[in-house]
């Protein structure tokens, strides 16, 4: 069972990569569309714990993403994989 610092890290890491997403020009369409999302959804899903998740889930779905942002907010590549299974669903098992 995740600890409270362990999913505060988690949220707090996702956040950053929400925000990362929204400000980079060519992926902020591509999330909005992907998730059917609007820019006022974002504003109020943002602390939610399974929004959140998703956001990672997204981020995690390219290297390169993943690569852009780890090294825009100076964290290791595999910190968003990691912090996922601290947020709902991330403890469910991954088959790739």
């Amino acid at each position: 069972m995740a600890s409270q610092a362990q999913k505060d890290q988690a949220t707090a890491l996702a956040l950053q990569a929400l925000g990362w997403i929204v400000s980079t020009d060519d992926l902020s369409g591509v999330f909005l569309n992907a998730s059917g999302a609007s820019a006022e959804d974002l504003r109020e899903n943002a602390e939610d714990p399974e929004f959140l998740g998703s956001v990672l889930d997204f981020l995690m779905m390219d290297d390169a993403w993943v690569i852009g942002f780890c090294d825009e907010v100076g964290c290791a590549y595999t910190q968003p994989g990691i912090m996922r299974q601290f947020l709902p669903g991330g403890d469910l098992p991954n088959w790739t």
